[in-house]
């Protein structure tokens, strides 16, 4: 059915047509920024940042820092997938992503990932601060060039030595509202740090037939399942351990405790019970716990100071 007449016509039927293409093509480019991890930096980041003013920093700085973060972490994931598009045609897991399933240009997704992620640094400078623009350009060019391009392909100490990138979330936060890095800000990077070797193990673990066949030297390719098993009871008990160090060094309260102690040991009971147990049994039960106790450890924090405090 057209409406109008002559050259100028329009075919509202074409037109209806194209709108599910475009949005399915701005669903690809959001796929590419790799949202659930941007879901990792809400997490982390505003709990810094009410822990660094000790209350809400301000709705205007808060929401200028997540978008600099989300910049960052964007453009970190789509260079990434641009980076392992032949990794990802040959893994079960990653073939229908944007790229390999031929639904957006490598060329595109880079030049896509490139703007963000470079992006995050003149924005965070005129909205935030100097410190955590350049801590975020420091993770995006840490994810991108050390993690994808060499860790990634070369060393079985990928995860634990890539994972420096995905724990800046709340140092850059700490340092939006205190443009410095101190202890307390170290330690919330550390807790990030230490707590996702064991919450990718778990996902590592059931993916290990396709890093063996796409040649990513991930730990259970390269050590087997046992010694992947025995690496995140090790990393589980120093998250617990970093997490109680970082309550008694931010002088949080009992709320705070509660959690931080009955939370890692549900932690690393997990990490046991995946360790005692044969082949998959366990990892699936671990990574999803992993996620919703690292979301009630910092929701403790913030109960724990801008309520209770």
């Amino acid at each position: 059915m057209r409406t109008g007449s002559g050259p100028e016509a329009i075919d509202s039927d074409a037109l209806a047509a194209s709108r599910p293409a475009v949005g399915r093509l701005l669903r690809d480019y959001v796929i590419l920024t790799k949202p659930a991890i941007m879901l990792l930096l809400l997490i982390t980041t505003v709990p810094a940042m009410i822990l660094a003013a000790d209350g809400w920093p301000g709705t205007q700085l808060v929401i200028a820092t997540l978008i600099g973060g989300m910049l960052a972490s964007g453009g970190a994931g789509a260079v990434n997938m641009w980076i392992d598009r032949d990794i990802d045609q040959i893994m079960r897991r990653t073939q229908n992503r944007p790229i390999p399933g031929g639904r957006i240009p490598a060329r595109h997704a880079a030049i896509f990932g490139f703007a963000l992620g470079l992006g995050s640094g003149p924005w965070l400078y005129l909205t935030v601060n100097g410190l955590s623009a350049l801590l975020a350009l420091g993770a995006f060019g840490f994810y991108v060039f050390l993690y994808s391009m060499y860790l990634k392909r070369h060393t079985v100490h990928n995860t634990v030595l890539g994972g420096v990138a995905g724990a800046m979330p709340p140092l850059i936060g700490w340092a939006a509202v205190t443009d410095s890095i101190t202890i307390a800000g170290l330690l919330l990077f550390f807790i990030v740090f230490y707590w996702q070797p064991p919450h990718f193990w778990a996902l590592a673990l059931a993916l290990e037939k396709d890093y063996r066949d796409a040649r990513i030297p991930m730990m259970p390719v390269v050590l087997g399942e046992r010694e992947t098993k025995r690496q995140t009871v090790l990393y589980s008990v120093l998250t617990l351990c970093v997490t109680l160090i970082f309550g008694a060094a931010g002088a949080l309260g009992v709320i705070y405790f509660a959690v931080a102690l009955a939370g890692g040991l549900g932690f690393c009971w997990f990490a046991v019970r995946m360790y005692r147990s044969e082949g998959l049994e366990g990892t699936r039960g671990m990574f999803r716990y992993s996620t919703l106790y690292l979301a009630a450890l910092f929701a403790a924090m913030v109960i724990d100071r801008a309520v209770l405090g």
